[in-house]
């Protein structure tokens, strides 16, 4: 069964190397391209986008893709909405993988906003020293706000910057020990961060909520309408085992 794992993440790393050895599977595996030195997974890798939902679905179409797992970042709301598109338009199954988002626990002082907007008129009215972990794209919403901010990002963002900035170029995991000195050493009033879940960027929110800082977490888009989801790597391989199983 050939199938497109749409991915730029762990869970899609780990899905692709568990499949690609598997009897009864062909994976090619989509990155956007957006990291300058991305993990790679096992297998066939493209790099790149489609062109949209129809460029997408023309692809799908012309390379015999029988299956479609989107395992993209939380945040990827365009490519996951193209891919839902694309799967429904050729009568394929689509399967959304999507680690379990943080939860608030005793201590921690969030505010949960929609949208990027939002965040930086929360971060405002909260401290004037900031530390932004929403990645480099997302950053010029934040270009015309007043105060310091601290900018974490695999790649420099393209674009708009605050005008009192400090770039700091950097890939986790991070210890809980090393936000701490991190938060510390830059005297950060607010942390602004996408609910992106998962265990290897979570030591920021500890390390935010020993210090006393404020949060602002900015919420996930919406899956589309009646797509089918799952949480785990193990709950999407047991979804592509079962319709290997129906067509061989």
């Amino acid at each position: 069964m050939k199938t497109l794992i749409l991915g730029g993440t762990r869970e899609a790393r780990e899905l692709a190397d568990i499949a690609s050895g598997e009897r009864g599977f062909e994976i090619v595996s989509s990155l956007a391209g957006r990291v300058r030195a991305p993990a790679l997974p096992v297998g066939e890798v493209r790099v790149g986008g489609f062109g949209g939902a129809e460029g997408l679905r023309e692809w799908l179409a012309g390379n015999g893709i029988e299956a479609v797992v989107d395992a993209t970042h939380p945040f990827a709301g365009g490519i996951t909405a193209n891919a839902a598109a694309a799967a429904a338009a050729l009568g394929l199954p689509v399967l959304h993988v999507r680690r379990p988002g943080w939860l608030e626990r005793d201590g921690d002082r969030w505010v949960r906003v929609p949208d990027l907007a939002l965040a930086a008129e929360a971060a405002a009215a909260l401290g004037k020293r900031v530390f932004l972990t929403i990645g480099r794209q997302g950053v010029g919403a934040f270009a015309n706000s007043e105060g310091w901010f601290l900018i974490r990002a695999i790649d420099p963002p393209e674009g708009a910057v605050p005008p009192q900035h400090e770039l700091l170029l950097a890939r986790g995991p991070f210890s809980v020990e090393e936000e701490i000195a991190l938060l510390i050493e830059r005297r950060i009033d607010v942390l602004v961060t996408k609910d992106s879940g998962g265990a290897l960027t979570e030591a920021k929110l500890s390390a935010a909520r020993e210090l006393g800082l404020a949060v602002v977490m900015i919420d996930r888009p919406p899956l589309p309408a009646g797509a089918e989801q799952v949480e785990t790597v193990a709950a999407a391989w047991d979804w592509l085992r079962a319709r290997r199983d129906s067509v061989m």
